[in-house]
């Protein structure tokens, strides 16, 4: 398995993490049989409980640019220990962007963030040299 792949397992863990904590989170809120409805009308969640679950939709909408990286790197037989290093620098920014969410770690929280998407972008752009 190549570094890139490895990382991209372990942001699958990340994400399983993630939505684990999430719904562990929600189902203390509003109990089982809330988590179990359609969840129309939940009452107010915890501040812990809307944080995780705006990490894991942050994570859902990016998560698939990183899987395109890793696919492009993949496929173009571009790997390096550039991509390597990009793929790792990734993974390490989501796993800090959870508890940076949950914390209400300001400004880090954005800066994490832009340190993972430049990652992924800077893997895309190796792909073509």
């Amino acid at each position: 398995m190549t570094p890139e792949l490895a990382a991209l397992a372990a942001t699958a863990l990340i994400h399983a993490v993630v939505m684990f904590l999430a719904q562990k989170h929600l189902t203390q809120d509003v109990g089982p049989e809330g988590n179990a409805s359609p969840r129309d009308n939940l009452p107010p969640l915890s501040t812990s409980t809307e944080r995780l679950r705006r990490a894991l939709n942050n994570h859902t909408e990016n998560i698939g640019l990183f899987i395109s990286a890793v696919v492009i790197v993949q496929l173009t037989g571009q790997n390096s220990w550039f991509t390597a290093t990009c793929a790792w620098v990734y993974v390490a920014a989501r796993a800090v962007y959870v508890p940076a969410y949950l914390y209400g770690w300001a400004p880090w929280r954005s800066l994490i963030f832009t340190v993972g998407f430049v990652a992924t972008f800077a893997m895309i752009a190796a792909a073509f040299f």
